[in-house]
């Protein structure tokens, strides 16, 4: 139970992580010209999306039994890692424009 509840905590740290990511996104997206806040909240719609499925994903961990939370936990960390590069990537575009 140890290790599953210490995985719970970090995960969860780091979805807080780049859910701070995310409002500095969007806090730019609210100071940005009309045309590319459209841009912004279509990235952003994206990036809200992954991290509930993400939350999600948290959440099937938590309520598994001490044996198949392990197998879950491959497709988090997928969905973790999709959500982490999708932020990169507006990052990384909006920084451009």
């Amino acid at each position: 139970m140890k290790n599953k509840d210490a995985y719970i905590e970090k995960f969860e740290a780091q979805i807080k992580e780049l859910q701070a990511d995310i409002d500095k996104l969007d806090a730019k997206a609210k100071q940005s010209e009309a045309d590319m806040k459209i841009k912004y909240q279509d990235e952003l719609e994206q990036l809200r999306g992954k991290r509930d499925q993400l939350k999600g994903r948290l959440t099937e961990i938590k309520n598994a039994s001490d044996d198949a939370w392990e197998e879950l936990k491959s497709g988090a960390e997928k969905a973790f890692d999709d959500l982490k590069n999708s932020w990169k990537t507006a990052m990384d575009k909006f920084n451009k424009e």
